[in-house]
């Protein structure tokens, strides 16, 4: 009796629309084409383990089934959020069984990250001797989450967010199954597209909401975003995403790309990004990547973080804008970051040479006697203030560490560096 009305339960759009083969999965063509990885492992009819990364709502669990369903094998889903080492246990024993009769198992884990360290372990004598092919689904770098020895089992395979042409396929299906089209103008179409982010899943849920409205009026993209509930950005300010959106705003403003770092700055303040966060961030583009090519650069990226911690959110955020449309304006140079790095890699080598005997103070008659100080040249008694002293220690030659660029102010400080070289030349050797 129970099955007769589960019958008869409305299903979701989703899961009426999930697809039945695998030609029918949209945006991975990547991977499933007869060049794709899957494609190929369906063309030699040999099935290995493989970790499936990729956002939300971009089939991985779909992939998995059809996979199953293509090479004959018993499809064992498992989730790792609600799933135990005892469930394993069945689902290996019951593979086992399977194995004494010729028969494969895939045992597809969803959000397999979530397993921890030994746990994952647990898998590798199943994957290793073939009672299983492990098939593990995760929206998390495997890099990060997943153990090596899993790893190196597994073949990983990236899906790809959904583009607009995947998800115009999705919903030009969705119409098709609901028979009617969306009440939606074109360029609130556009609008639904980036609303689902990338998520098939998430577009039909869009699509069913909108199912319910009547053909007329059709709804402009103001009135879409108000018939229907906006999602929080992806962001785990945690994980991946987090080092992804802040690599991209330093690139663009290292770039020079005023734009794309305004935009990458938003999208990491609309995630929930904590901003002393990016400010220290910001500081940090200062010294590396416009140097003393702007010595404001610092200036302004400190002045920012204070004026934000002195007015908080949301006035404060614009002296983060500020602080990273100047820097990303600014004329850019590593010089003194690289310099820094050789001096290093220079005192490491050179070990603890003692500085020249003239740059030592001599307070006393014994250093003074030992040669403390003896032909030091004041600086300031030069007409143009420099004695042409050389600072390096006696025991190690010259070398040119700091190496300004022909941008910006470091133009005018390679002329003055220049110069400086010129003198302590021509006042060293006399």
């Amino acid at each position: 009796m129970s099955s007769l009305f589960a019958s008869e339960t409305p299903r979701p759009l989703a899961d009426r629309l999930r697809p039945r083969r695998l030609e029918d999965v949209v945006g991975q063509d990547h991977l499933l084409d007869p060049r794709g990885g899957l494609g190929r492992m369906l063309a030699a009819k040999r099935l290995s383990s493989m970790i499936l990364w990729g956002p939300p709502g971009t089939g991985k669990t779909t992939i998995a089934r059809l996979l199953a369903q293509e090479t004959d094998l018993a499809f064992e889903p498992l989730s790792a959020i609600f799933s135990g080492v005892a469930d394993l246990r069945k689902v290996f024993d019951r593979a086992r069984e399977r194995r004494t009769q010729g028969l494969g198992t895939l045992l597809f884990v969803d959000e397999i990250h979530r397993f921890n360290r030994s746990q994952q372990d647990g898998f590798l004598p199943f994957v290793e001797d073939g009672t299983v092919v492990l098939v593990g689904a995760t929206t998390e770098n495997p890099s990060f989450e997943l153990n090596a020895a899993l790893l190196s089992r597994c073949q990983v395979l990236v899906l790809r967010r959904l583009d607009d042409a995947a998800l115009e396929t999705i919903v030009t299906r969705a119409e098709a199954e609901l028979e009617r089209e969306l009440p939606l103008q074109p360029e609130a179409r556009s609008t639904l597209y980036a609303l689902a982010d990338g998520d098939g899943r998430y577009l039909l849920n869009l699509v069913e909401q909108l199912s319910t409205l009547p053909n007329e009026p059709k709804l402009d993209a103001a009135a879409l975003l108000g018939v229907v509930q906006r999602r929080a950005l992806a962001y785990d300010k945690s994980r991946e995403e987090h080092y992804n959106l802040i690599s991209a705003l330093h690139k663009s403003v290292r770039a020079s790309d005023a734009d794309a770092a305004l935009y990458w700055l938003a999208r990491m303040l609309e995630g929930g990004e904590d901003p002393s966060y990016v400010l220290r961030r910001l500081a940090r583009m200062a010294v590396e990547d416009v140097g003393l090519a702007d010595p404001q650069a610092l200036p302004v990226a400190l002045a920012a973080w204070d004026a934000f911690e002195r007015l908080g959110t949301p006035e404060g955020d614009l002296a983060l804008a500020q602080a990273t449309l100047y820097l990303a304006m600014a004329p850019k140079s590593n010089a003194a970051y690289l310099a820094l790095g050789e001096a290093r890699e220079l005192a490491k080598q050179s070990g603890s040479l003692p500085p020249p005997a003239r740059f030592l103070n001599a307070p006393t008659k014994l250093m003074k006697d030992i040669g403390y100080g003896k032909g030091y040249a004041y600086d300031h008694d030069a007409a143009d203030g420099v004695a042409g002293n050389d600072g390096f220690p006696d025991q190690l030659a010259r070398r040119e560490l700091y190496r300004p660029v022909e941008r910006g102010f470091e133009r005018e400080l390679k002329k003055r560096l220049d110069w400086f070289a010129k003198r302590r030349a021509e006042r060293g050797a006399s």
